[in-house]
């Protein structure tokens, strides 16, 4: 996906959050502020974003939004429970409507037989407690499988949560 792309695709998800009143909120930690990078691009982006974590290290994950140290222990960062800990914890501490959390294996190091370079955790919360989580395996270098992983990460909260 092009520059050009992204951003289009941030404006479609600010168009959506404006119209409904709505705010979102990101926790990322292998897009390393990307998401919220591409979403702060467009200008009156403080209407419906109000904030973001970086949380790359596990501490982070910790401090921040309130991982469990028993969650990153048993599954580690890239998993499930985490990244739905993470969406949940974004969602609390930034008083936000949405939330989207990220957690993967860029690369070009740093994967396993389970979880192989390119695996990227998603989650999505919603105030009120709906939380989606979605694994994906993107391929190509470590800008790629960033690129890709903010990119779906947009479109999914476009496609399941912002539809009229």
């Amino acid at each position: 996906m092009t520059d050009e792309q992204l951003t289009q695709l941030s404006i479609r998800v600010g168009q959506q959050l404006l119209a409904r009143g709505e705010t979102v909120t990101t926790a990322e930690s292998c897009t390393g502020g990307w998401i919220a990078k591409v979403l702060t691009d467009i200008a009156g982006s403080s209407a419906w974003f109000h904030r973001g974590f970086v949380t790359y290290s596990n501490d982070a994950k910790q401090q921040m939004i309130g991982v469990s140290e028993r969650s990153l222990a048993e599954y580690g960062a890239v998993s499930e429970p985490v990244v739905r800990e993470m969406a949940q914890g974004a969602l609390r501490e930034a008083a936000a409507d949405f939330a989207i959390s990220v957690s993967g294996i860029a690369g070009p190091d740093g994967g396993s037989e389970e979880k192989p370079v390119g695996t990227v955790w998603f989650g999505f919360a919603r105030a009120g407690g709906e939380v989606l989580a979605e694994r994906y395996c993107f391929s190509g270098d470590r800008e790629a499988v960033r690129r890709q992983a903010t990119a779906r990460a947009l479109q999914t909260l476009l496609d399941r949560f912002l539809k009229n």
